[in-house]
């Protein structure tokens, strides 16, 4: 599939996606607490994307990977829980838990798509660390989106920060293009390994929108599953962290459309 590249009245369609994406994460995210299950944080999401007319992206997606359609609408991924966390009702959440919520809308044809790890009241310092490195990961990645570079600065932006801190990118995970589809080329691996597998590298252009996503743990580079057939979790079961920006690629440098104004 080729790379798409978008006009900046496509662009500006986009942030409108992407800023639904912003507000129902927002409204989400304040209602973390301990307590609620992570299946009520799901009905929140659905019911915050009705309101603002926009379908959500992840439900009944069958992503490339599974045979089946993924059941929610949101994606919330508790602890040592990475990515794609099946919100279930018997999941409560508890004090000192980290918990990474990925949503993803249409609007008007276009998809947005964003990602923030919370923490539920006080939490232990190398769980603070970890959010700090993740988001400190997505900044510096920011930083290299543009014209001319390659997808591989991205990935070496993302395994700096982690290296700096002391924790790992996880393999075979990654960010995206994104656009009229909200999974596009190119695939933007967490980790150099998964890049060199992969023999994909893309050089960056004016138009390209991307959705980086670091994920990084306090343990092991390595994933498993948890058993429910979605729920990617580190392969040791210790604590990830996951933040995700959409970014076009323009001439004045990268533009971040889903960014968040605190946390």
């Amino acid at each position: 599939m080729a790379v798409e590249l978008y006009s900046f009245k496509e662009i500006e369609r986009i942030k409108k996606a992407c800023d639904v994406v912003v507000e129902v994460l927002q409204v989400v995210a304040k209602a973390v607490r301990p307590g609620i299950s992570t299946y009520e944080l799901d009905q929140i999401a659905r019911e915050e994307a009705k309101k603002r007319g926009a379908k959500p992206a992840f439900l009944n997606y069958k992503p490339p990977f599974s045979d089946e359609k993924f059941p929610a609408s949101l994606c919330v991924s508790v602890n040592e829980a990475v990515v794609h966390g099946l919100p279930k009702r018997e999941q409560i959440i508890k004090e000192g838990d980290i918990v990474s919520l990925d949503f993803g809308a249409y609007a008007e044809g276009y998809a947005g798509d964003s990602a923030l790890t919370v923490a539920v009241g006080e939490i232990s310092k190398e769980k603070e660390m970890l959010m700090k490195a993740t988001r400190e990961a997505l900044e510096e990645a920011v930083k290299v989106c543009v014209p001319g570079n390659w997808v591989s600065d991205i990935v070496e932006a993302i395994h700096k920060v982690a290296k700096k801190y002391g924790v790992y990118p996880l393999k075979n995970l990654g960010g995206h293009g994104i656009g009229r589809r909200v999974h596009e080329d190119p695939f933007i691996p967490n980790h150099p390994e998964t890049l060199k597998r992969e023999k994909k590298d893309y050089k960056l252009r004016q138009g390209m929108v991307v959705a980086i996503e670091p994920m990084l743990s306090l343990g092991t580079e390595e994933i498993s599953h948890d058993g429910d057939r979605w729920t990617v979790i580190t392969a040791d079961r210790s604590p990830a962290a996951h933040y995700e920006y959409v970014v076009a690629i323009t001439k004045q440098g990268p533009i971040v459309l889903t960014e968040f104004k605190d946390g």
